[in-house]
């Protein structure tokens, strides 16, 4: 029978637990050192940007909206009496003035019965004059009591009632007169005519709505358009003050300038679905560039502010932070900056609160940078322009206005 080995003496287990030691503590040391070593620091590059100095100036408060040409009177010309349409008078399109003959419907019905109306004038003045003289030998008889009080009377009565009857004999007549007038249409207002609405040889009726002709005054032009509620105010109190508000209307594509004139009408109740009031401004339209019914852009020129703080478009931006710019530091550091937007014309905005006239703005750039970011400014070209300056690169074409918010906003330094 095998006995089993002794159990290993103390001294060499305590060996073995020294040798693991002597082994794990350098294993500890160098995680140890992997875990807190120092990072090496990576400094961001500068970012190279373009910046721009905020200069003052005067910046017009512009409202840009969309308007429709109106005509300043717009005729249906109707038959107002019925026949037969004998002749027009006028060409499609053409200019027409006030007055001038436009069709004729066949007067000989007209005619006729003022010929008849004549005759039974003529009728009843002559029974006028042998009442009158009825009644003077009647009033001598009654004087002498040869004849009764009521022969008396009752030729008074046929005198009162001949002289009634020629009174509605001349009514007749002048109405007869006045229908044959109408049987020679002429031009209510002066303006340019439409197509064509009724041929010769129709009966056309009073009755009628469709018309002969359409007559639109084409000088001088009105354009409506809608201002918000918001913008409103500031427009009655320069209206308010006298003030003669300049409106300019662009294409439909904003591309070209159309026509100038003046504001003249504001309406007196403001439209609760839309929450906007209508305007009407009036042009002068020598050229008839303005046509009835087209769509237009309308810039209206409400005041100007003088003196206040311009900057690129470019260098605007508007974020968490709300309207902001990138200022440029002294150690060529960059920190978002609050300000309070005024109108701008596209290529410039004004800046109401916020910032002083002299400091510098990022213009280009702006995408790769943060708050504290480091910049280096590119070198300007030619004409002192920086690459991508602001007041270079914004289109010039809209001139919204932008209302400024209350109270001066706190810059972030």
């Amino acid at each position: 029978m095998i006995e089993p080995n002794p159990a290993p003496p103390a001294r060499h287990r305590a060996r073995r637990w020294i040798v693991i030691c002597v082994l794990a503590v350098p294993l500890v040391l160098i995680v140890f050192h992997l875990l807190h070593r120092t990072k090496p620091v990576r400094a961001n590059p500068a970012q190279v940007v373009g910046v721009a100095t905020a200069s003052t100036g005067d910046m017009p408060v512009v409202l840009n909206e969309l308007g429709t040409v109106t005509p300043v009177a717009t005729v249906t010309v109707l038959p107002q009496l019925s026949g037969y349409l004998t002749e027009v008078g006028y060409r499609e399109g053409e200019e027409v003035a006030k007055g001038q003959f436009l069709a004729q419907i066949d007067p000989r019905q007209y005619q006729i019965s003022k010929q008849q109306a004549q005759a039974q004038l003529a009728k009843d003045e002559a029974s006028l004059a042998q009442a009158r003289a009825d009644l003077a030998r009647y009033a001598q008889l009654a004087q002498n009591k040869s004849i009764a009080e009521q022969t008396y009377q009752d030729a008074q009565f046929t005198v009162q009632q001949d002289e009634a009857a020629i009174q509605a004999d001349r009514a007749n007549i002048a109405q007869y007169d006045l229908d044959l007038a109408y049987c020679h249409i002429t031009a209510p207002v002066a303006g340019r005519v439409g197509l064509r609405l009724v041929d010769p040889g129709n009966y056309v009726t009073s009755s009628s709505t469709t018309g002969i002709v359409v007559i639109t005054q084409m000088k001088p032009m009105t354009v409506q358009f809608t201002v918000p509620q918001n913008a409103l105010s500031s427009v009655l109190q320069r209206v308010g003050a006298g003030a003669k508000l300049p409106v300019t209307v662009y294409s439909s594509d904003d591309d070209k300038q159309v026509a100038t004139g003046t504001l003249y009408a504001i309406g007196n109740q403001m439209a609760t679905a839309t929450g906007t009031v209508t305007l009407r401004a009036t042009f002068a339209n020598d050229d008839e560039a303005l046509f009835p019914n087209e769509f237009v852009n309308v810039r209206l020129g409400v005041d100007t502010l003088h003196g206040t703080v311009l900057v690129p478009t470019a260098a605007v931006q508007s974020g968490a932070p709300g309207d902001y710019v990138y200022l440029v530091n002294a150690n060529r550091t960059v920190s978002v900056h609050k300000v309070t937007l005024g109108p701008s014309d596209g290529r410039t905005t004004a800046i109401v609160a916020g910032l002083a006239a002299g400091q510098q703005v990022v213009t280009d750039g702006v995408d790769r940078l943060s708050d504290g970011a480091a910049i280096r400014i590119a070198a300007p070209r030619a004409g002192g322009a920086h690459p991508a300056s602001g007041a270079a690169a914004a289109p010039a074409a809209s001139h919204a206005h932008r209302p400024a918010a209350a109270g001066a906003a706190s810059g972030a330094a």
